[in-house]
């Protein structure tokens, strides 16, 4: 018989010390980390609260000719949320049929080069997103919304008339769509593959081709995953700013339902960018309210994406 080599009562005890030390440093750093982030989003929150509480004064001039500050940040509300909405209705297919791509259809070998293609979308910066739109997407969109105009006039987005140059808020989302696509796809392919093999191999068993396994086991077992990952991405698509600038052509702060025209609806991120350098006085303010209301709206959205995660997790 063999017996354990049992080490010394000072070194175990030296080992034991040296453990909790490094516990006890190891969790003060991360919660430190933790209240420093929370204390940065409270500085901007309280930053954007203070400096856009003057804009509710604006009206006129101030308010960029509108005759009191929510009739300027409704609008772009309104702008911001349905490109973002069309923007998910787009990627919402591609994220999911990608992520099933990538983690039950397509061999390991070509699977993980596509997932690092999609993630790699990631890191391609937004200006390259905007000219990209502006120079390539936008004339090859144009006569599709003629199309679109011609069959679908009657419903209010595609009422037209058809813009010329293809800059319009449907191309926006378009390029929305592809900014998003990534961190939906990276999300939903992790949340796919966690599904327990025992439930696909079930299914399999009894006769299921793959796509009714995917269907009975993956799918419902992925649903609230399904769900964040896209209000995570529709957070994503609400805050984008540059590659929006670039590529809508905006009328202004006004509301219209119609996607594929000139007279578009402007978003909030890309008013303030587009404003910011000129503002001066009281107009600084109100762009700094029209942020504070993107603001809100975002951390709303990812509250709730990160909310259904976290439920999801614990009824699983």
């Amino acid at each position: 018989m063999t017996t354990a080599i049992q080490e010394p009562a000072p070194q175990l005890e030296e080992r034991a010390r040296t453990t909790r030390v490094g516990d006890a440093v190891f969790s003060r750093t991360a919660l430190g980390a933790a209240l420093l982030v929370v204390a940065l989003l409270a500085g901007v929150a309280i930053f954007l609260f203070i400096q856009g509480l003057p804009a509710l004064d604006a009206h006129g001039e101030q308010a960029y000719g509108k005759s009191s500050v929510w009739t300027l940040v409704g609008p772009l509300l309104f702008g911001t949320v349905l490109s973002a909405l069309l923007a998910m209705i787009i990627v919402t297919p591609l994220a999911i049929g990608l992520a099933l791509v990538i983690s039950h259809y397509a061999p390991r070998r070509l699977a993980k080069p596509v997932g690092y293609l999609v993630d790699l979308l990631a890191a391609v910066p937004s200006v390259v997103f905007g000219l990209w739109g502006i120079a390539v997407l936008a004339p090859r969109l144009t006569p599709f919304y003629e199309w679109l105009n011609s069959w679908f006039g009657w419903i209010p987005l595609f009422d037209g008339p058809v813009s010329g140059s293809g800059r319009t808020l449907l191309t926006a989302s378009v390029v929305l769509a592809l900014m998003a696509l990534p961190i939906v796809t990276a999300i939903l392919r992790e949340i796919f593959a966690q599904t327990p093999t025992m439930h696909q191999e079930a299914a399999l068993a009894l006769g299921a081709t793959r796509w009714e396994m995917i269907r009975l086991a993956v799918l419902p077992y992925a649903r609230s995953g399904i769900v964040a990952a896209l209000l995570l991405g529709l957070g994503r698509a609400l805050g984008e700013t540059m590659a929006v600038a670039m590529v809508l052509s905006a009328t202004g702060a006004i509301i219209s339902f119609d996607v594929i025209s000139s007279a578009n609806s402007n978003t909030i991120a890309a008013s303030i960018a587009n404003n910011y350098a000129n503002a001066a006085g009281l107009k600084i303010n109100v762009l700094i309210f029209a942020g504070l209301a993107l603001f809100v709206l975002t951390f709303a959205v990812n509250f709730l994406g990160r909310w259904v995660a976290t439920r999801g997790q614990v009824k699983a």
